[in-house]
């Protein structure tokens, strides 16, 4: 089992919602984050005054399915993200050792599953 985390930009995260749904992707966390990369933040105008902005606004989203699946989700959030300019955001895959559904107890790929 796979944990898939990115960060995207706040405004594609409707159209990134939808192509993860269209390939069967049932559930998800969303969070609200802040942070920085290569941009180191930017400068924003408000009503005259130039002010820096240290932290840059992202979606986080959070992912978990069977290892096969990885590749094509990583593909459709890489599609569905992407608008060409800087700070687009990041896709990290990481191993699940073992994923426990408290009500049940059920582990594993059912764990996760709908």
């Amino acid at each position: 089992m796979k944990k898939i985390e990115s960060y995207i930009r706040a405004e594609k995260l409707g159209e990134v919602k939808e192509a993860l749904t269209r390939i069967g992707i049932q559930g998800m966390t969303i969070m609200e984050v802040r942070g920085f990369g290569r941009q180191r933040g930017h400068i924003e105008l408000y009503q005259g005054a130039e002010y820096s902005l240290d932290f840059v606004p992202k979606m986080k989203i959070e992912i978990f399915v069977p290892a096969v699946d990885a590749p094509r989700v990583v593909e459709v959030l890489m599609h569905s993200a992407s608008t060409g300019r800087t700070g687009d955001g990041k896709i990290f895959v990481l191993p699940v050792e073992v994923a426990v559904r408290i009500r049940t107890q059920e582990r594993g790929i059912p764990a996760v599953s709908m």
